[in-house]
């Protein structure tokens, strides 16, 4: 299903479906101007799919998970050693989105449905790790889902966040991820799902 690099938009046809492809390129400001490009084109229906990051080990790598509540941990302002949210700080805006579409599909339905959080930062320290999961208590760590949210939500299009495990989130050891194994677990199961329509 990935075909284009840089944004570009790409149209295939399968099952009667016609199916656009988008590949925004890595974190929030990339996703949300892509999408800004290209999602008031009239879609039915919007998929995000991409791997994550797991705080929760009970998900085996490889996994499906479909997110469907996202938050920006990192908008608001440190005071000293506390951090304050746009809400305690009394300004527009929000730091949690929750999808609330509701897709008719017998594939996406038996998805395990989670919370995340989108970084900048990718968590590898086990302080910043214990710290965020008190405040956010999450499974998938990735770095463009809420920013997808946030999106379709404005546009009002219905979507779903669907994201393969490829790692856990801990110090940084790359010899313990399997991308290859996610990207593939997450393509069959995207086809299993446009299939399902």
């Amino acid at each position: 299903l990935l075909k284009e690099m840089g944004g570009k938009l790409t149209t295939l046809k399968s099952n009667g479906l016609d199916i656009h492809t988008l590949i925004t390129g890595v974190g929030m400001a990339a996703t949300a101007y892509a999408l800004g490009k290209n999602l008031n084109k009239g879609y039915d229906l919007v998929l995000n799919l991409g791997i994550c990051g797991s705080f929760d080990r009970s998900y085996s790598i490889g996994s499906i998970v479909n997110v469907i509540e996202d938050s920006f941990p990192e908008l608001g302002a440190e005071d000293g050693d506390d951090f304050l949210s746009l809400e305690e700080m009394k300004l527009e805006g929000t730091t949690r989105i929750s999808n609330k579409s509701i897709i008719k599909n017998k594939v996406l339905a038996f998805i395990p449905k989670v919370k995340g959080v989108t970084v900048n930062t990718v968590h590898g320290n086990n302080d910043s790790i214990k710290r965020l999961l008190e405040n956010h208590p999450v499974v998938a760590e990735s770095m463009e889902g809420a920013a997808f949210l946030m999106a379709c939500q404005n546009e009002d299009v219905p979507c779903a966040q669907l994201r393969t495990i490829s790692n856990y989130v801990e110090r940084r050891d790359k010899s313990k991820w399997n991308i290859p194994l996610a990207i593939e677990n997450l393509n069959n199961e995207a086809i299993r799902i446009l299939n399902a329509f």
